[in-house]
């Protein structure tokens, strides 16, 4: 299950993607990165995107096929 969620990072907030494995970590993270138009990292086992872009993820992922949902606030 992929749950993607919002983190608050000093003035701003960041989505983070968790439950990837660990070999698609890096070209889904290239691909979050274009979807969004924002930076972002591969940190400890998740993906962290710049601002506030869950809903735009989990269509994303949906898309494709895969499981994922929202989690957090």
């Amino acid at each position: 299950m992929i749950r993607v969620t919002r983190e608050r990072r000093r003035a701003s907030s960041a989505s983070v993607i968790y439950g990837l494995p660990d070999d698609e970590l890096v070209a889904t993270a290239k691909a979050l990165k274009q979807l969004c138009g924002s930076g972002g990292t591969t940190k400890n086992g998740a993906i962290e995107i710049q601002g506030d872009h869950r809903e735009r993820i989990v269509a994303w992922f949906l898309a494709r096929g895969r499981c994922a949902k929202l989690a957090g606030g």
